[in-house]
């Protein structure tokens, strides 16, 4: 069987969120509490938010297969890794089934609204979301004059030895 196109995708996902994570858990209350102007929030709020969406996305696409975090505001940053952890393995068996992208998933939200989205674009978005706040979270370490990690997926290819550099002949 092969392997699902979006696989280095939701595997780069995983690992860039556990990545920040774990640079998350070096450091202070208040350097959590933290957040910058045009982010999501603090650091903590946001982290918390990115795993939290990412199990709500996984629980829609798995027919509820995988459960939703219940209490996100009580996620700590072990909780959280513990939550990717579980996440990943859900991603990879999820891509690897071979449903269709353009089945349409209908959600149902607690105030009795709902949304209608193909499976394709729902799982661009959970790319998309975890993309854009795990750079939210970067901006704020940085504007606390912490260098974060490298996240992006040539940093994820190198570290799972996928990616192989040659260098130029001598002249």
């Amino acid at each position: 069987m092969s392997r699902s196109p979006l696989a280095d995708a939701f595997a780069h996902h995983v690992w860039a969120t556990d990545v920040l994570l774990a640079t998350c858990a070096s450091l202070t209350p208040e350097q959590l509490a933290s957040g910058v102007p045009g982010t999501y929030g603090s650091i903590l709020d946001t982290m918390r938010h990115l795993v939290a969406a990412d199990a709500g996305y996984l629980a829609l696409l798995s027919g509820g297969a995988v459960p939703e975090v219940v209490d996100e505001a009580a996620l700590d940053i072990a909780a959280m890794r513990a939550v990717m952890a579980t996440d990943g393995p859900a991603w990879q068996a999820l891509l690897a089934d071979g449903t269709d992208p353009d089945e349409t998933m209908v959600r149902h939200h607690e105030d009795g609204s709902q949304s209608a989205a193909p499976r394709g674009i729902r799982l661009a978005q959970a790319i998309h979301h975890g993309t854009d706040h795990r750079s939210q979270v970067c901006t704020a370490l940085t504007a606390l004059g912490i260098e974060p990690p490298e996240i992006d997926a040539w940093a994820y290819a190198w570290q799972a030895g996928t990616l192989t550099e040659t260098p130029a002949p001598a002249a």
